[in-house]
């Protein structure tokens, strides 16, 4: 059943991803309609080969459409998703606007799809670094329930947008050849460094975390439906362009073995166990950049408590992380609606 479909933020990094990905897994698209800035507007990007102008956000772009996909950031969804849901469509939301709003599912679809059907016209699409880390507690949550996360993060600049990918290009350039560099987006030199500290401003709360450390902590636990998961969290931007990777050290209830936890995530939808450090195997950004999965390795039994797992999971944040989850729950929508 094809329906007709807007993208807002198309001209975005994660906007062009959705575009990329709505092809390449042949979603049912009736009409496309490709929203962004009015600076913008008028710009070209081509759907399965045929040329679609991008039109510029109003009130009302959404008139017609049945599923709207965002991108824009924060701001930009407060204000457009309530007449996207006006206008009879469904929101799925890329950003953190209503992400811990009571109503509001947050949704992974491997993890959580039973939220789904809840939606009152907005569906939030989580963290790119709660996404990947999300499908792997999962099905170690089911058989040994985790009462315990630590999480450091090592995120890749393309979570900032394209002018992040570009500030990482030219001052490595700058640095590699003596030059001087005014960075735009950045607090610090983020060629061959590590800042940890995201968002890049404004990021730090009253109790010393991030903004994006909160959103993990605070996702985690509605994703899993479980608030007595402890979950504490260190996010940093790394000198990577694609590819956030994570060391996740997690506490269960009852014992799992490294062995075990191979079997329990090979067998999970989404997740890949890349495990051989012998022959060293393991998760990289660059196996993971441009792939669907999420990447599992380094599984091994943590040697300070009776019952810990150390993780480090891989995945793209463009993708898993963000477009791809939003066109999965997209796809749900459209399941839900013939089977109705």
């Amino acid at each position: 059943m094809a329906v007709n479909v807007a993208i807002v933020g198309a001209t975005g990094a994660v906007g062009a991803e959705m575009l990329r990905i709505l092809e390449e897994r042949n979603f049912p698209v009736k009409s496309l309609h490709l929203l962004a800035s009015k600076r913008s507007a008028g710009k070209t990007l081509f759907f399965k080969g045929e040329a679609v102008k991008v039109e510029e956000l109003t009130p009302e772009s959404f008139k017609g459409v049945e599923i709207a996909l965002f991108s824009a950031g924060a701001s930009v969804s407060k204000v457009f998703a309530p007449h996207c849901v006006r206008a009879g469509a469904v929101a799925v939301d890329n950003t953190s606007a209503f992400r811990m709003d009571e109503g509001v599912p947050l949704v992974v679809p491997e993890v959580n799809p039973e939220e789904i059907p809840k939606h009152k016209g907005i569906i939030a699409n989580p963290n790119c670094s709660t996404v990947q880390m999300v499908l792997v507690l999962k099905p170690i949550h089911d058989v040994a329930r985790v009462k315990r996360v630590v999480v450091s993060t090592y995120q890749a600049v393309s979570g900032a947008g394209w002018e992040a990918i570009m500030e990482l290009e030219e001052e490595t350039e700058a640095v590699i050849n003596e030059r001087g560099y005014k960075r735009k987006i950045f607090p610090h030199q983020i060629a061959f460094n590590c800042i940890p500290q995201i968002p890049q401003s404004d990021a730090f709360l009253p109790n010393g975390y991030t903004s994006e450390e909160m959103k993990m902590i605070n996702e985690t636990k509605k994703i899993m439906g479980d608030q007595s998961i402890r979950v504490t969290a260190t996010t940093v931007r790394v000198p990577v362009v694609r590819g956030h990777s994570e060391s996740v050290n997690i506490e269960t209830e009852r014992k799992v073995t490294a062995k075990e936890a191979r079997e329990i995530l090979s067998r999970f939808p989404g997740v890949v166990v890349y495990d051989d450090p012998h022959k060293q195997l393991y998760p990289l950004a660059t196996l993971a950049a441009g792939r669907d999965e999420t990447f599992v390795g380094r599984i091994r039994e943590d040697l300070s408590i009776e019952n810990g797992l150390n993780l480090w999971i891989v995945s793209d944040n463009l993708r898993k992380g963000a477009a791809l989850n939003a066109v999965q729950i997209a796809e749900k929508l459209v399941q839900l609606r013939v089977h109705v």
